[in-house]
C-alpha cells in the first residue's frame, strides 16, 4: 500500500506501475458496496485520503476545488458559514474523488442531482504519465469532448482523480419533513411518482419499509410506525410558501391512501430523521450480526417504480427472503439489502435468483442495473447485459487509456 500525499506521489506510482507491469487500485474511505476496492489482481492499493485539503473557496462562483481525499461533510463544515453545501450525500463518510469515481448519488439526488451534476472540472492522472483537466470550472461549456463524464463512474479503471472542482449550493432558507405511512409498499412507491408529479420540487423523497423501520427502532430506540413510510422534504424561501407546499404534499399522500401523517420542523428533528435514514443500513447489520450482507440499488423510468418495487417484493417474499427496501424513490432508485448466515448455501442460492430476476426485468422496464452503486465487481454481467451495442466501444477506451490493464483491472468490464 502507498500513501499518496500529492499529484506527484499518484505519477510516480502510476510510473512506477508501468515500468515493472503491477496493478494499481486506488482507496479512499472504502465505503463502496460493490466491490470497487477489491484488489482482485493483487498489486498497489493507492491511498488518497492523504490528499484531504479544501484549496479553494468561491462563494461567489458558487464552487470549491477539493483534494480527492476531501469527505463530503467536511467540505459541508467548511462553507456552512457561508449559507452553503454540498448537496451529494450517500451516507456513509465518503471522500469526494470515490464519490466521482463511482458517480455517488444520496438522498439529495432528486433536487440537485449526482455527482455527474455536481462536479465542474477535475486533474485525472493517466497511466501514461499525463496530467490532463476535464470539464471547465465554468458552469456550462460547449468546447470539445465531454471528457469530464467519461471518467466520473470509471472506478478508477481510466484514471486516477487527483483534484476536483465541485458545485456548492445555497442553503434552503425554511425546511420541513412530512412522514406518511402506507399499507403496502408500492402504494408509498406510487404516492411518491405523484408527489413529482405535482412539481413540489422536494430536496429528498425517501421510502423505506417496514423492515428497515423495525431495525431503525430497535438500533436507534426509537418509535416509528413500523410500515412502509415516505419522508419527504420540502423547502422554500418563505414560511408562507412551505406551508402551501406542505398542504399540498399531505393532501397528496392522503389521497393516496397515506396515514400517520407527522412533521418535523425544527433544526433538531430533521437531523433525526434523516440520521435514522442514513443509518438504516447499520442497524440491520446490528439487528443480524452473524449474517452476511448484500446490498444493490437499482433504477427505472419513476413511472415504473410501482411496479419494480411490488415485482421485487413479492419474488423476495415467494422465496422466503427477509429482504428489505429502501431508495431514493423521488428518482427511480431504490435500494434491497439481503442477509443470511454466510454459511447457509440454499438460502444464498434463493438470494442469488431474486437477484438477478429483479435486476433482468429492471433492464426490461427500461432501467439500469446501477443507480449510484456502480458496477465493481458484482455486476459486470449486467453491464455486459444493458450496453451489449456500446460494450465494443468501452473496451477500446479502456485500452487506449491503460494498455496494459492495470488500472483497477477486473472491475466494471
Amino acid at each position: 500500500m502507498l500513501f499518496a500525499a500529492s499529484e506527484s506521489d499518484v505519477v510516480d506510482a502510476l510510473g512506477l506501475a508501468r515500468e515493472h507491469g503491477f496493478p494499481v487500485v486506488p482507496f479512499a474511505a472504502g465505503s463502496s458496496l460493490e466491490g470497487q476496492v477489491v484488489p482482485v489482481a493483487g498489486g498497489l492499493s493507492l491511498d488518497v485520503t492523504g490528499l484531504n485539503r479544501v484549496l479553494e473557496v468561491h462563494p461567489g462562483g458558487f464552487q470549491a476545488t477539493v483534494q480527492p481525499g476531501v469527505t463530503y461533510p467536511e467540505l459541508n463544515r467548511q462553507v456552512r458559514s457561508q449559507g452553503l453545501f454540498f448537496p451529494v450525500d450517500p451516507g456513509a463518510e465518503a471522500t469526494l474523488g470515490g464519490m466521482a469515481s463511482t458517480n455517488a448519488s444520496g438522498t439529495a439526488a432528486v433536487k440537485y442531482g449526482t455527482m455527474r451534476d455536481n462536479v465542474l472540472e477535475m486533474r485525472v492522472a493517466l497511466m501514461d504519465g499525463r496530467v490532463i483537466r476535464v470539464g471547465s470550472k465554468a458552469r456550462k461549456s460547449s468546447a470539445g469532448y465531454d471528457l469530464r463524464h467519461l471518467f466520473i463512474g470509471a472506478e478508477g479503471t481510466l484514471g486516477i482523480i487527483t483534484e476536483l472542482t465541485v458545485k456548492l449550493h445555497p442553503l434552503p432558507a425554511h425546511l420541513v419533513v412530512l412522514r406518511c405511512n402506507f399499507g403496502r409498499i408500492e402504494d408509498a412507491a406510487a404516492c411518491a411518482v405523484g408527489i413529482m408529479g405535482a412539481a413540489l420540487q422536494p430536496e429528498r423523497l425517501e421510502l423505506i419499509d417496514e423492515h428497515e423501520i423495525h431495525a431503525v427502532n430497535v438500533h436507534k430506540g426509537a418509535s416509528y410506525p413500523e410500515a412502509p413510510t415516505l419522508w419527504i422534504e420540502l423547502a422554500s424561501p418563505s414560511e408562507v410558501a412551505l406551508a402551501e407546499a406542505l398542504e399540498l404534499c399531505a393532501e397528496l399522500c392522503r389521497d393516496a391512501g397515506g396515514r400517520g401523517l407527522a412533521t418535523a420542523r425544527s433544526a433538531a428533528e430533521r437531523a433525526e430523521i434523516w440520521e435514522a435514514r442514513h443509518h438504516s443500513y447499520y442497524a440491520m447489520c446490528a439487528l443480524y450480526p452473524d449474517h452476511a450482507r448484500l446490498s444493490t440499488d437499482l433504477c427505472v423510468p419513476l413511472h415504473r417504480l410501482p411496479e419494480i418495487i411490488a415485482f421485487t417484493r413479492a419474488e423476495a417474499d415467494a422465496a422466503g427472503l427477509h429482504a428489505s427496501i429502501l431508495g431514493h424513490v423521488g428518482d427511480g432508485n431504490f435500494h434491497v439489502l439481503f442477509h443470511a448466515h454466510p454459511d447457509d448455501d440454499a438460502t444464498w442460492a434463493s438470494i442469488r435468483g431474486v437477484y438477478d430476476r429483479m435486476t433482468t426485468r429492471t433492464l426490461e422496464l427500461g432501467g439500469t442495473c446501477s443507480g449510484e452503486h456502480g458496477v465493481g465487481l458484482h455486476k459486470r454481467a449486467y453491464v455486459a447485459q444493458e450496453h451489449a451495442g456500446a460494450l465494443g466501444l468501452m473496451r477500446d477506451l479502456k485500452e487506449l487509456l491503460d494498455p496494459q490493464g492495470l488500472l483497477n483491472p477486473g472491475k466494471i468490464l
